[in-house]
């Protein structure tokens, strides 16, 4: 049987993460710090755990060159599928916070007081002008998409483009901007960085969505579960940014939260949910509503800890690694995915890339093995032989079948220049 040194394992998520990083986390489960009791075993609210969810609040503000100041960092449960809905009930709920106050402020003092009058305003402006965007690039944004659906209603939510729709019903290509249909005043603009299944990846932040001069600009709101941490992303141009750990950050058990604090009290509060439930609006579950998980440092329930140290210790080894931080990872990344995107396209015979060059993900590299024109055959091959060297995880979402190389940070350059040298071969023999 093969070691752990041997294998270079792409699989999509979990991925793999540092040797080392598990060794003093298998260490800390059994004695944490000669304090006699593993860190699962330790409370949630000790000082011990306050310090690691501090740490990793802070080394993620300095891996990504974001402002503790100016945004929250949320550890999370529910996982990003969770947070498809969470983003939804606080940005709508935000959204409604600013039309009540606007709507008070318009009736004047007197009639401000009549509660009747506000609600029928209120009421007016959910129906007419409440809408929710979403940019449709492949199997998770649709998945986003579908949720909002359900939870807001399909009279809210607004379609602003499916990339099936420019790809032969199939995702792997970004619409371009000038064909997007974007509301007016949205309550947020969502998208997928990087589409995992799909492997297409925005090549960057879309300029339609910027920040006017003045700061004015969309709500947007990003899912990054199989990018963050590979790449500078403008953060202050986000409102929310969130991400499953358990792809670049850690294991599976917790995702991450990075709210713009103008979304918080003092400046901004969440409707009540009785003022909700008279608009006909869906009330958020307390652990998805973020002024409640930020008022009490991610601690409102049980956290899990030792996913919270798992993470802390990847960023930890990413700042001693990298210390111009992500930047010096990016770099890593575009070489690596320049590897095998190269050997693939050197073997056009043998090898189709799936999603179009202008979208191509650095972390997710989808392909179809099409040598001998028997396509499931020369990928049973394929992952056959591949696996044979251990290079492993391979195999493509069920959904869309295929090979998938995920190449996140875990996997070393040497990894991928094995399995470039196993592109060339295979296609050779």
């Amino acid at each position: 049987m093969p070691s752990r040194a041997d294998i270079t394992y792409f699989g999509a998520g979990p991925a793999a993460l540092p040797t080392d990083v598990l060794e003093t986390a298998a260490q800390a489960l059994l004695d944490y710090q000669g304090t006699g009791l593993g860190i699962a075993e330790h409370s949630h609210r000790s000082e011990l755990a306050a310090k690691i969810i501090n740490e990793a609040k802070a080394d993620l503000a300095t891996y990504l060159d974001f402002s503790p100041d100016q945004y929250e960092v949320l550890f999370m449960q529910g996982g990003g599928t969770g947070e498809f809905a969470a983003s939804m009930y606080n940005l709508v709920g935000a959204w409604v916070t600013r039309q009540h106050a606007a709507v008070q402020k318009e009736l004047g003092e007197g009639a401000a007081a009549d509660e009747a009058q506000v609600l029928a305003a209120l009421r007016q402006r959910v129906e007419s002008d409440l809408k929710v965007d979403y940019i449709v690039t492949g199997s998770w944004s649709l998945k986003a998409y579908q949720e909002a659906v359900r939870l807001l209603g399909p009279e809210h939510v607004n379609l602003v483009c499916d990339a099936r729709t420019i790809n032969d019903g199939k995702f792997g290509k970004i619409p371009d901007e000038s064909t997007w249909k974007l509301s007016k005043d949205a309550a947020y603009v969502y998208f997928c960085d990087n589409e995992t299944v799909d492997g297409v990846e925005f090549p960057n932040f879309p300029k339609i969505l910027e920040p006017k001069e003045d700061g004015t600009g969309p709500i947007v709101v990003a899912d990054m579960s199989s990018n963050i941490l590979s790449r500078r992303i403008p953060v202050n141009n986000y409102s929310l940014l969130f991400f499953g750990a358990q792809k670049n950050l850690g294991c599976t058990g917790v995702a991450v939260a990075i709210l713009k604090r103008t979304f918080l009290p003092p400046t901004l509060s969440q409707p009540s949910p009785a003022l909700l439930r008279k608009l006909a609006l869906p009330i958020p579950p307390i652990v998805l509503q973020y002024e409640i998980i930020a008022k009490n440092n991610s601690l409102y329930n049980t956290l899990s800890i030792f996913d919270v140290y798992i993470a802390g210790q990847v960023l930890k080894k990413l700042l001693a690694t990298f210390p111009n931080g992500v930047d010096g990872q990016q770099a890593l990344a575009e070489k690596k995915a320049e590897l095998i995107y190269s050997a693939l396209e050197a073997h056009p015979e043998a090898y189709k890339i799936v999603p179009d060059k202008s979208a191509r993900s650095k972390m997710n590299i989808c392909f179809r093995v099409i040598k001998g024109g028997n396509v499931d055959e020369a990928e049973k091959a394929f992952l056959k032989e591949s696996t044979a060297i251990n290079l492993t995880g391979l195999k493509g979402h069920r959904s869309v079948g295929g090979i998938r190389a995920s190449n996140y940070n875990s996997i070393p350059l040497e990894g991928a220049e094995k399995l470039a040298k196993f592109i060339h071969e295979f296609a050779k023999a």
